[in-house]
């Protein structure tokens, strides 16, 4: 039997996320990227910089947390790799090979389906020399500072997500209308406001932009101005880490416990090239 040390990490801001050192993940042994697996979902988020991954080996470390889940846009994906998907401003013979200015605004990811992917990883393949950073907000210690009788109030609320809803009014990459395949593919569903871990059962005040249409049995504008209310809340600096990225970064994050967005950089002057790849999840209680 492998007898394996304990992981050398670090926090990426105090109480929140995981910075694991010392290992290579071309090198790296199943027992150790177990060990990894299991940081990630103890800390929300864990960072592993240095890295050299071809998106087979990206699908193969990735698939240790669970089935990885398809996009449901198709035109950025590599397409030996449909589950890598292309985040980049570059633009070959014409044509972006990305999607530009994707996740620029504070979500959590595919909130409008039923199982919400469990969690989010990008490999960073060429970053700008300044801006683009991602920024992670930790959603349990959001609900910790919360009074005690502000939770009661919130509990049980429920949110009502529509994809509809998100790609007819988001700011960057916005369409007119869905086509009858993508709308029949991503109904409309309703989630909890605040939803529990299912590792630990710590809560997370489970709030989003975007994706959310109204808060169930509120009249808006009441309910998204709540909703709003509660994003400036769980976004404050001190519940916030903000990611600089550097070439071969391995950031990952658990959608289930953080709201996260992405920044504007200077995309005349730099490129930006990622691979970003899902996990499937489950449905939120």
């Amino acid at each position: 039997m492998e007898t394996l040390e304990a992981l050398r990490t670090r926090p990426l801001k105090p109480g929140f996320g995981a910075e694991i050192l010392d290992v290579d993940l071309k090198t790296a042994s199943p027992a150790e990227v177990d060990q990894v697996v299991e940081a990630f979902h103890r800390h929300g988020a864990i960072l592993l910089r240095g890295q050299d991954l071809d998106p087979a080996g990206l699908k193969a470390f990735l698939g240790r947390f669970g089935p990885l889940e398809g996009h449901t846009q198709k035109q950025f994906t590599l397409p030996d790799h449909p589950e890598v998907y292309i985040l980049s401003n570059k633009v070959v013979d014409g044509k972006p090979i990305g999607a530009h200015n994707d996740g620029v605004g504070w979500h959590t990811d595919y909130s409008y389906k039923a199982e919400p992917v469990m969690c989010t990883m990008l490999y960073a393949v060429e970053v700008p020399a300044e801006g683009s950073d991602t920024l992670l907000a930790d959603l349990c210690a959001a609900y910790d500072a919360l009074p005690e009788e502000r939770r009661a109030q919130l509990d049980g609320l429920q949110l009502h997500h529509s994809y509809e809803y998100f790609m007819t009014s988001r700011q960057y990459l916005r369409v007119d209308q869905l086509s009858p395949e993508l709308k029949a593919e991503n109904p409309d569903v309703i989630h909890p406001l605040i939803r529990t871990h299912p590792a630990d059962g710590r809560k997370a005040l489970w709030v989003s932009t975007g994706t959310v249409k109204e808060v169930v049995g509120m009249p808006n504008p009441q309910g998204l101005e709540l909703l709003d209310e509660l994003v400036a809340f769980v976004t404050q600096d001190r519940f916030v880490h903000a990611h600089k990225w550097q070439v071969g970064d391995i950031l990952i994050w658990d959608n289930r416990c953080t709201l996260h967005t992405g920044t504007l950089y200077d995309d005349k002057k730099y490129t930006r090239l990622m691979h970003r790849m899902w996990v499937k999840g489950d449905r939120p209680f």
